[in-house]
């Protein structure tokens, strides 16, 4: 018994829901435009219109309503300065056949944030090892319509939506977690705030941009090779620079060598053949480069004497040729 009763009562509810929602549906009121997007501050007007006869109608609005009137089929909302961001909205009619019913009116209200700004969380940054970077954008509203993107120079790495309902401004910290190496020397990362509030809003999109954060990187050195072979020659050096942050100090090593060398080139000329050992060394570590120098090839005797049989039998096989040429022309 008790269990056919909640399903009338149920029952009742969901048909004066249709009721009501049909009766909202069929109000004979038309809205230009249905839905605004409105700046802060900024000014706003919506017309309401109807094609029947009426005993009032009117606007209901948390700022700017408009008191019912009954000699009107059009009547506008308007507000000069908006100044309130949670807005309540309707357009309402009296029909002379039928109840009251009313539209909605869906108005977003917008600020742009008063800053977008970038900043590392780790401080300085080493090659390999993982940083943190942060953006921080101030006073946004409607957050819920806020993209929060990350760049790499030109490339988009990332990028963040929020889910709060907030209609109020708000801050927001977005975080964005990178791997540097020595190839990003030089790379610029940056954040934007985008608002995209539909076809109704601004456009293009509404950004602001940080500004660009310049990363600096320190890595110790690292040659492109262990070894190096050198033939011993006035113009040819040993050269054992190698790119790190910060620079690196050098020194050599050998069993040719005298004294202390803090130069990262050496000439081959001033050298014994022989390994020589570059160390080159900065706070994050060092790496060593050994240098094979050897002494040109001299031409020996037996060298010199083999080319030269070579030749004389090459002239006298030239020879023998041109006699049996000259001897066939003989006898002709």
């Amino acid at each position: 018994m008790l269990q056919c009763f909640y399903g009338l009562v149920y029952l009742s509810a969901v048909l004066a829901f249709a009721t009501l929602s049909g009766a909202e549906a069929e109000c004979p009121l038309k809205l230009n435009p249905q839905r605004v997007v409105v700046r802060y501050g900024g000014s706003v007007a919506v017309n309401c219109k109807t094609s029947v006869v009426h005993k009032g109608m009117g606007w209901e609005a948390s700022e700017g309503a408009v008191p019912m009137t009954k000699n009107q089929s059009l009547i506008t909302w308007k507000v000069s300065e908006l100044t309130q961001w949670d807005m309540s909205v309707q357009c309402f009619i009296n029909p002379v056949d039928g109840a009251q019913c009313l539209v909605n009116l869906t108005v977003t209200v917008y600020k742009s944030p008063d800053s977008v700004s970038i900043s590392t969380v780790n401080g300085t940054m080493k090659e390999g090892q993982q940083y943190e970077l942060q953006c921080d954008v101030h006073d946004v509203a409607p957050v819920q319509n806020l993209t929060v993107k990350w760049y790499k120079n030109q490339t988009l790495l990332h990028q963040t939506n929020f889910s709060d309902t907030d209609k109020t401004p708000v801050n927001k910290t977005v975080t964005l977690l990178i791997r540097p190496d020595r190839a990003d020397i030089g790379a610029q990362y940056w954040c934007e705030a985008e608002l995209d509030l539909g076809a109704e809003g601004p456009q293009p999109l509404l950004t602001s941009s940080s500004e660009p954060l310049n990363v600096e990187v320190y890595y110790k050195p690292r040659h492109s090779r262990s070894t190096e072979t050198i033939i011993k020659d006035v113009k040819v050096m040993l050269n054992c620079t190698v790119k790190s942050n910060p620079a690196p100090d050098y020194t050599w090593s050998s069993d040719d060598l005298k004294e202390k060398i803090s130069s990262s080139v050496l000439k081959s000329s001033e050298l014994s053949p022989g390994n020589y050992t570059c160390n080159a060394t900065n706070i994050l570590g060092s790496d060593s480069k050994v240098f094979i120098l050897k002494s040109k090839e001299k031409t020996t005797f037996w060298a010199i004497v083999l080319v030269g049989v070579v030749v004389a039998v090459a002239l006298i096989f030239a020879y023998l040729i041109f006699k049996c040429k000259f001897s066939k022309n003989s006898l002709i």
